[in-house]
């Protein structure tokens, strides 16, 4: 198990928010936290940590007033860190090349791909054709129903018909370098983990994978390993110490370190 850092930035400013509460209507959601430091403040410390893998998340729609400043906070991180982290948020085959000339490492993609509820292989391939799927990392944020994880988009907001499942990651395997998923009914909440879905990606190793939502504890982070077999990455927001949460950052570093 990897730790890998977060940056989600809404409005023009680095927050932690609650997942669900995310709308694009006046760009509002229930913030958990707002930071006084700019993106690239953030790139830097991760740098200084020599941690990698990281997500830049840019929140507001692209049709938003906000777009352009949460971009440009997203663009100065990257630069800050270079060919280190991974951004997502409306990427698609026309602008993925940009990011990734801007220092990207991946691109992070979700509702370009599961276009009107269902996976859209045209735009999967330009998109792999764009960049590579070496430089490709799907995001499959999901909601827990009757009838499995469904896949969310367009910023958690829409449910699609795909469910999360093993044979849903086989079938994208091929098109991507990793799995991002953040279980978007705890995402935020700081209230515990989606246990279920990290038992159903912890028992599968194909690719790497990382969880997010809930984390708040270390006993949160022990039913990881346990549940993720060591096949499960994690990312932490609302719960750590950077963010105004109890989790001290540096403690949760040497726990993820540890056999």
């Amino acid at each position: 198990m990897e730790f890998r850092p977060c940056i989600d930035i809404h409005n023009g400013k680095v927050k932690q928010i609650v997942g669900g509460s995310l709308t694009d209507e006046k760009d509002q959601a229930v913030e958990n936290f707002v930071a006084k430091e700019s993106a690239a403040n953030f790139a830097k410390f991760y740098q200084q940590k020599g941690i990698v893998g990281g997500h830049i998340i840019m929140l507001n729609s692209v049709d938003s007033p906000y777009y352009e400043a949460t971009k440009a906070q997203a663009m100065e991180a990257l630069m800050a860190y270079p060919n280190s982290l991974q951004i997502g948020g409306g990427i698609n085959a026309g602008n993925a090349r940009s990011f990734i000339e801007a220092g990207a490492s991946h691109v992070i993609v979700t509702s370009y791909v599961f276009k009107d509820g269902m996976i859209n292989y045209d735009n999967l391939k330009a998109l792999v054709d764009a960049v590579g799927k070496e430089h490709i990392v799907l995001d499959l944020s999901c909601k827990k129903k009757e009838n499995g994880y469904v896949i969310v988009t367009d910023r958690w907001q829409k449910e699609s018909q795909e469910i999360l499942d093993i044979s849903l990651l086989d079938k994208l395997a091929d098109f991507c370098d990793e799995f991002l998923i953040h279980a978007v009914d705890v995402e935020g909440k700081s209230n515990g983990i989606e246990l279920d879905l990290v038992k159903l990606l912890g028992g599968w190793n194909k690719k790497p994978v990382t969880y997010a939502g809930g984390v708040h504890s270390f006993e949160d982070l022990d039913l990881l390993k346990m549940h993720g077999k060591g096949n499960v990455h994690v990312t932490i927001g609302s719960a750590l110490d950077l963010f105004g949460g109890q989790m001290g950052f540096e403690k949760v570093l040497e726990y993820i370190k540890m056999p």
